[in-house]
């Protein structure tokens, strides 16, 4: 059974299914207003590896993640492009996609905007306005925090400690310094919507508790997200939650931070590096190998030198999967299950596996796992133990994909002259940014029967 820390608790509990064998997961997105970090690929990468196990466990899994195209910082640096804010987020996202294509992320079951549920959310403010859980100034509406029965449980803090380090917000009418705006009144020049408090728009804390509820329903079972959302985000997602009378998440999970020397990864301190930096210098699959490295809980250093170490490792798994021609068992999607379709296992193996990923998502034991096969694999085949040799070889190569981590084996497929030219014209329509050019040209080749593939060096096919 999958255990998980419960930030909620600050320990390890069984995650708890509504209905048997279905699981839901919501999971905070990207604020489409720049370029993606290594922060944002970390949780992008955590919570993929969390999805594909459940999968692998045989548990029908919902995901949703959501896309923030409305907030402060998109308005701003919108503004100081002179372009559209529609314009300005259309382009983010879809690099947000191609980065996440790149990594091997699975892209949610619903990605939902958050300016596609502006009236949803105007909706739950007028609800919590009307239950005495909400008032309105002369800038925006705002929760009433201490109106909220337990107000503060993911921050682990009592009530009085948040209060005494909240920040001072430049509205003298609000009643507690920890009250959060639910609905911005709009200010010359931003964009707005109709309200019964006038044209503004809704606060960032309101879009995610309005989207999961409708796409998820009461009750789902895991709200994740980076450590830096537990709060005040994620506590206040669920304080209007509680205030409406709903029941929220089940299980929250949060992953640790990208450190550089030791300092949090982000944009506000400039010391971010951008994924798509990353992607163009090194293998996708080697950021994904050094998040698996670490326990998602901890900090991880992303630096040359650790990414170095993880290319080392890839190519050792790489090197493997060429000595026994394996076939990648990602070619035909997720992994649903621990049957590699040829006979032959190592049962011991993936029970060890399993074991190390059921104890909190324990990524560094399940790979110490996969790298043991390929070194038994290794060993046996220098005997002469051909037998033994495979079947630690597919046993490795079945685990590492259940992680989401592709080897590269067998021999590559023959690339005829169409094909080629395909995939010529598609590398310069994504170079000019023609995106629908370059999905058009996706298509193509799908109908021709290759699997494409994004990364750094440009476009993969390989037949399906």
């Amino acid at each position: 059974m999958l255990t998980l820390h419960d930030t909620a608790t600050g320990a390890a509990a069984p995650l708890r299914l509504r209905r048997p064998g279905q699981v839901s997961l919501y999971v905070c997105g990207p604020t489409v207003d720049g370029v993606p970090h290594l922060g944002h690929g970390r949780f992008s990468l955590v919570f993929d590896v969390l999805r594909r196990y459940l999968l692998f466990s045989g548990l029908d899994v919902t995901y949703v993640s959501n896309i923030t195209d409305i907030e402060d910082k998109i308005i701003e640096r919108a503004a100081e492009r002179g372009v559209p804010i529609a314009e300005f987020t259309a382009a983010n996202e879809t690099q947000w996609w191609e980065i996440m294509d790149a990594l091997g992320v699975l892209r949610p079951d619903e990605a939902p905007h958050a300016t596609d549920y502006v009236d949803r959310m105007v909706d739950l403010i007028v609800d919590l306005v009307d239950r005495g859980v909400a008032y309105e100034t002369a800038t925006g509406v705002y929760l009433s925090v201490l109106d909220v029965p337990g107000y503060g449980l993911l921050a682990r803090q009592p009530l009085d400690s948040l209060r005494a380090g909240a920040r001072i917000e430049a509205d003298e009418e609000k009643r507690s310094p920890l009250d959060f705006v639910l609905w911005k009144k709009a200010k010359p020049g931003e964009p707005s919507w109709d309200a019964p408090w006038g044209a503004g728009r809704p606060g960032w804390h309101t879009e995610c508790v309005v989207m999961s509820l409708d796409l998820l329903g009461e009750g789902f079972e895991l709200h994740g997200g980076g450590q830096d959302l537990m709060f005040p985000h994620h506590e206040n997602e669920r304080a209007q939650a509680v205030a409406d009378g709903k029941e929220f998440a089940r299980h929250w999970m949060h992953n640790g931070w990208v450190t550089v020397g030791g300092e949090k990864m982000s944009k506000s301190v400039g010391n971010f590096t951008s994924l798509a930096d990353l992607l163009e210098k090194s293998d996708a699959r080697a950021y994904r190998l050094l998040v698996l490295r670490s326990h998602y809980r901890s900090p991880i250093e992303v630096t040359p030198e650790t990414i170095a170490q993880a290319e080392a490792g890839l190519a050792r798994l790489d090197e493997m999967a060429r000595r026994f021609s394996l076939a990648d068992p990602l070619a035909a999607g997720p992994l649903t299950g621990p049957d590699d379709g040829h006979g032959g296992i190592d049962q011991a193996a993936v029970d060890a596996f399993c074991a190390s990923m059921d104890g909190d998502l324990d990524t560094p034991g399940a790979l110490a796992t996969v790298f043991d096969l390929a070194r038994r694999a290794n060993a046996a085949a220098d005997a002469g133990d051909d037998g033994t040799a495979v079947v630690a070889a597919r046993t490795a190569a079945l685990l590492a994909a259940a992680l989401g981590l592709g080897l590269r084996g067998g021999t590559r497929d023959e690339v005829d002259a169409a094909a080629s030219d395909l995939v010529r014209r598609r590398d310069e329509a994504r170079a000019a940014r023609d995106w629908t050019s370059a999905d058009a040209l996706r298509a193509e080749l799908e109908g021709a029967g290759w699997l494409v593939e994004d990364s750094a060096e440009g476009t993969r096919i390989r037949r399906r």
